[in-house]
C-alpha cells in the first residue's frame, strides 16, 4: 500500500512538473483579487445599507484565506485590492496576505461607485481606505482598482486625483457596454494616461475579446465564473498568440463561497451574483494550473527595467499612449456628482 501511495505521488509531481515546464515559455498574465465581502458588492446596495455592514456575518477572512491557499498550491502571486473597511476590521488579513507574497493595493472605503459621488468625496474616501490598508501593512500601495468598475466617462476626474494622492496605476475602466459600469471605445491594452494636471498614471483595463465589432468581457469575476470555460481559454489564447499581451484576472473571495447567505435583491442581481458560485473554485484552479501569473507591481518594476534599457520598449511593455477620451475634467471635478 505504501509503495502504490509512493507511486501515485511520484506520478502527481511529474504531473505538476510537466504542467511547470509547458508554463515556461507562456506570457505571464496579472492575476487580481478585489477583498470585499458578500453583503457589500454593489449588486445588493439597495438591500443592504452601508451603516448595516457591521451587523451581517462576515465570511472574508476564510474566503480570502480559501483564495490564499489556492494561489499557494500553483505559486500564484497577485494583487489583493482591499476595500478599507475591511482591512480596518481585519488588519490580521491584510497581513497574511501580505505574508503571502501578494501585493496590497486600495478598492476604496465604502465601495461607492465614484460616478455617485463628489471629487471632494472621492479623494476623502480614497485617502481613508489608503491610510487603513497601510497602517495595517505597514508598506506603502500605489494601485487602485474602482468598485464596480465605476470610473466612467462622467468621472474621468477621479484618475487626477488618484494621481495627486500618490497612486501610479489603476485598474477600473472597463472598455465595454455594460447597464452599470464601462467606457466604451476606451483601449483595451494597457497604457499611459496623461492626466490634465500634468501627472501620469499606467491603466490596467481588465480583458475583453473583440468578436463581431465588439467587446466582449473575459477571464474575471462573473465573466470567469459564469462563462463557458471554453471562451475562457479562448481568451488566454488569444491574448498569448494574437495580441501578444498579458490579460487581467479578477476575481472576488465571495465567489468561492457558494454557502453564503442569501440576500433577497432583484432577479438580475441574484443571476449576477449566484450563478455558478459552486463552480467558481474547480475553474479557478483549471485557469491557474495552465497559466502563469504575477502582480500588477512585477509588470510596472519590468516595464520600468525595459523603458531604462530601451526607450521606445518592445514586445508586450506597457505602451506610451494616452487614451484620448480621458483628457478632460468632468464638470463634477469643481465638487457635482
Amino acid at each position: 500500500m505504501l509503495h502504490l501511495l509512493q507511486m501515485r505521488t511520484l506520478a502527481q509531481d511529474e504531473d505538476w512538473l510537466k504542467k511547470q515546464n509547458q508554463k515556461t515559455n507562456q506570457l505571464t498574465h496579472v492575476l487580481s483579487v478585489d477583498v470585499e465581502d458578500y453583503f457589500q458588492v454593489e449588486a445588493f446596495a439597495g438591500s443592504v445599507d452601508r451603516k448595516d455592514w457591521h451587523q451581517w456575518p462576515s465570511r472574508v477572512v476564510a474566503n480570502t484565506h480559501r483564495v490564499l491557499d489556492l494561489f499557494d498550491q500553483h505559486n500564484a502571486k497577485g494583487t489583493f485590492f482591499f476595500v478599507g473597511w475591511v482591512a480596518e476590521r481585519f488588519p490580521h488579513l491584510v497581513r497574511a496576505v501580505q505574508a503571502r507574497g501578494h501585493e496590497l493595493a486600495c478598492h476604496s472605503y465604502w465601495h461607492r461607485t465614484v460616478y455617485r459621488i463628489t471629487p471632494d468625496e472621492f479623494r476623502e474616501d480614497t485617502r481613508q481606505a489608503k491610510k487603513a490598508i497601510e497602517d495595517a501593512a505597514g508598506v506603502p500601495i500605489t494601485g487602485y482598482r474602482a468598485p464596480s468598475w465605476s470610473i466612467t466617462k462622467s468621472c474621468l476626474w477621479a484618475l487626477d486625483i488618484l494621481a495627486e494622492e500618490g497612486f501610479t496605476y489603476d485598474s477600473s475602466i472597463y472598455p465595454i457596454h455594460h447597464d452599470l459600469y464601462g467606457v466604451p471605445g476606451a483601449q483595451r491594452f494597457p497604457y499611459m494616461h496623461a492626466c490634465a494636471n500634468g501627472n501620469g498614471l499606467r491603466e490596467f483595463p481588465p480583458a475583453t475579446l473583440r468578436l463581431l465589432g465588439t467587446n466582449f468581457p473575459a477571464a474575471g469575476g462573473g465573466y470567469l465564473r459564469i462563462f463557458p470555460s471554453a471562451f475562457t481559454e479562448l481568451a488566454f489564447r488569444t491574448f498569448e498568440k494574437k495580441y501578444r499581451e498579458r490579460l487581467v484576472v479578477y476575481l472576488h473571495p465571495w465567489e468561492l463561497d457558494p454557502e453564503q447567505p442569501r440576500i433577497n435583491g432583484s432577479i438580475k442581481s441574484r443571476l449576477r451574483h449566484y450563478t455558478n458560485l459552486g463552480r467558481m473554485h474547480a475553474k479557478l484552479d483549471k485557469v491557474l494550473g495552465r497559466h502563469k501569473f504575477q502582480r500588477f507591481r512585477d509588470v510596472m518594476a519590468a516595464d520600468a527595467l525595459e523603458q531604462q534599457s530601451s526607450p521606445q520598449g518592445s514586445g508586450v511593455s506597457l505602451k506610451q499612449e494616452t487614451y484620448p477620451h480621458v483628457h478632460a475634467a468632468s464638470p463634477a471635478r469643481q465638487g457635482g456628482s
